[in-house]
């Protein structure tokens, strides 16, 4: 069976006749088309032509004027619905008639009249764009052109930093930007430079990279709004700021010599507020004891002169009986100091001995436990007794063993 036999493996007679069992072939249905089409436009063909036609009626113009019809009215159908757009909820649609500026549209399902009248175009508000000033990709892929620059100090910086930008006005964006980055990346070269131009080098590399960026936000945001470019500066971000890699040898020794500098000026101050206010207290401790040692004097001695005063009166009265207590006082006195016993060997009479000094310790030893006890805290807060304190203990015995010698001999 061959694909050229026009009655698909049917009988021949059958195929031409009225059974029509068999599908029929294409190329004759495409040449019948073109024979009534050519009929109707008046290009006539043989009886022959007509009758290799099947017995198929000719097309009407009738009949084609209404087909014709239905396919321009689908055409205008589809044409018209070209004209509806969805406009999501973080974007905005601009219409364009005729390619001047018509309206914004807000999100949801939009219809305009379709192109070549109108056109539209979607902005996205809030996609976060980034632009990189000095670097691309990584901080160590650097742009010298766009990192280099001059501070206040004439000193050269290499700076690198990130700009995050928003847009704010869908109508500008469009309108008034050629080439939006751009547009973005030369503000932010300009106020970087001019805001590095009148800063120190030191405040640029240390401590002020924080205002730099701020006021670098500042700047950019003003000229953009001069120029009408319908950008919002969400963030600048600083990346790096540092001098350039022909003298970084050299910077880095003089940041670790300032450095020094400041932990042994750290130092020398943690040591002065240790030993300053330690000599104050010191100086301070001094001057009280010296006060009370002067205040301790002057009670001394005016109590001795009254003591003396009432000696006189009492002697004016009695002159014996306080001669004798007199003596009998000093002698106590010495004899309380002194550990030595001494016996009148001349003296007749039997004379019980008795280990007197030993029994002068023992009875000495718990009194002088208490009184170390009380002495400690004394020392504690003096230094050093006055020098002429030991001088004056010792006036008093040297005058009491002179007075009693002197009663000796009397």
């Amino acid at each position: 069976m061959s694909l050229n036999d026009h009655g698909w493996g049917n009988d021949p007679g059958r195929g031409r006749g009225g059974g029509n069992q068999g599908p029929p072939d294409l190329e004759e249905l495409w040449r019948d088309f073109n024979r009534r089409l050519s009929g109707m436009m008046g290009r006539g063909g043989g009886s022959g032509d007509r009758g290799e036609g099947r017995g198929l009626p000719p097309i009407s113009p009738r009949q084609f004027g209404g087909g014709f019809g239905l396919l321009l009215a689908l055409a205008v159908v589809i044409w018209l619905g070209s004209g509806f757009y969805i406009v999501d909820a973080s974007q905005r649609g601009v219409v364009l008639t005729l390619g001047k500026y018509s309206e914004t549209t807000e999100p949801g399902l939009r219809w305009r009249l379709p192109w070549p009248i109108q056109s539209h175009e979607i902005v996205n508000l809030t996609g976060v764009r980034t632009i990189e000033i000095g670097y691309r990709g990584s901080e160590k892929n650097k742009v010298l052109k766009e990192a280099l620059m001059l501070t206040d100090d004439e000193n050269i910086v290499s700076v690198q930093f990130a700009v995050q930008y928003l847009l704010k006005d869908p109508k500008a964006y469009l309108f008034n930007n050629r080439h939006p980055d751009d547009a973005v990346m030369g503000a932010a070269e300009t106020a970087i430079r001019e805001v590095v131009g009148k800063s120190k080098m030191d405040f640029v590399l240390y401590e002020g990279r924080d205002v730099i960026a701020a006021n670098t936000h500042r700047v950019m945001q003003e000229i953009l709004d001069r120029y009408e470019t319908g950008i919002q500066i969400r963030a600048v971000t600083m990346q790096s700021t540092q001098p350039p890699e022909q003298v970084q040898a050299a910077f880095d020794d003089a940041v670790k010599a300032g450095q020094d500098r400041e932990r042994q000026k750290n130092e020398g101050e943690a040591y002065a507020n240790d030993v300053i206010p330690r000599a104050r207290g010191a100086a301070s401790r001094l001057l009280q004891e010296a006060e009370g040692y002067r205040a301790r004097m002057i009670a001394t001695a005016e109590g001795e002169a009254a003591r003396f005063s009432k000696l006189l009166a009492e002697y004016a009265k009695a002159p014996e009986v306080t001669r004798q207590r007199l003596y009998l006082e000093t002698m106590q006195q010495i004899f309380a100091n002194t550990s030595k016993v001494m016996l009148d060997a001349k003296a007749s009479g039997n004379l019980l001995y008795l280990p007197l000094d030993k029994l002068l310790q023992a009875t000495a030893a718990p009194s002088a436990a208490s009184e170390n006890t009380a002495v400690e805290p004394a020392r504690a807060n003096v230094s050093s007794p006055p020098p002429n304190t030991a001088a004056e203990t010792r006036e008093p015995r040297s005058r009491s063993s002179l007075s009693s010698r002197e009663r000796g001999e009397r």
